[in-house]
């Protein structure tokens, strides 16, 4: 796939796909997408654009969303919450492994790490991430709280794996971690 970003190269586009059977159907308020919106308007300081999707626990739900975000939308980050759990239903890294041309294990490797600083149950989680294209695809929980400290684990290598993959480098800060990227 030969994608190239769209017509304003230097706006990074976010797509956020919530997972959620109870909050697709208004049983309950998202809170998780809201969530993703505060990190990284608090983390990008260059131009970031949101492209939102709220969709229910199917992986061809979920594989159209993120085909979408990546395909039609141009989106070079794309995130869900959401579905990474042993539950039948929790399907979202079956969806992500399904939509992605590479897999990058260790994104899931790291948060599950930083997870279990917090709770033994960080075990029982699936996240993962890829390419589809020039999109990066991470898989991160559904709580709030876990979505920030899992976030806080795996930036540090987002902007280079966008410049890698061709958008350009995004300039970020946090007090929390800082953005690394090879001496050339």
């Amino acid at each position: 796939m030969t994608q190239q970003p769209g017509q304003n190269h230097n706006l990074l586009k976010i797509g956020v796909v919530t997972i959620s059977d109870r909050a697709s159907s208004g049983i309950y308020e998202d809170r998780s997408g809201p969530a993703l919106i505060e990190y990284f308007s608090e983390v990008f300081r260059s131009p970031i654009q949101f492209e939102k999707r709220l969709v229910a626990d199917e992986q061809r739900e979920i594989e159209a969303a993120l085909c979408d975000l990546a395909d039609i939308e141009e989106c070079g980050l794309i995130v869900t919450t959401g579905g990474t759990g042993p539950a039948p239903r929790d399907v979202t890294p079956e969806a992500t492994l399904a939509v992605c041309h590479k897999l990058l294990p260790g994104f899931g490797e790291q948060m599950r790490q930083v997870s279990l600083q917090y709770v033994p149950t960080a075990i029982l989680s699936r996240q993962t991430a890829g390419i589809r294209g020039m999109s990066l695809i991470i898989n991160l929980p559904g709580q709030p709280k876990a979505i920030r400290q899992c976030l806080d684990g795996v930036m540090p290598a987002v902007p280079y794996c966008l410049e890698l993959i061709g958008w350009p480098f995004p300039q970020t800060e946090s007090p929390v971690w800082q953005a690394f990227r090879p001496k050339k």
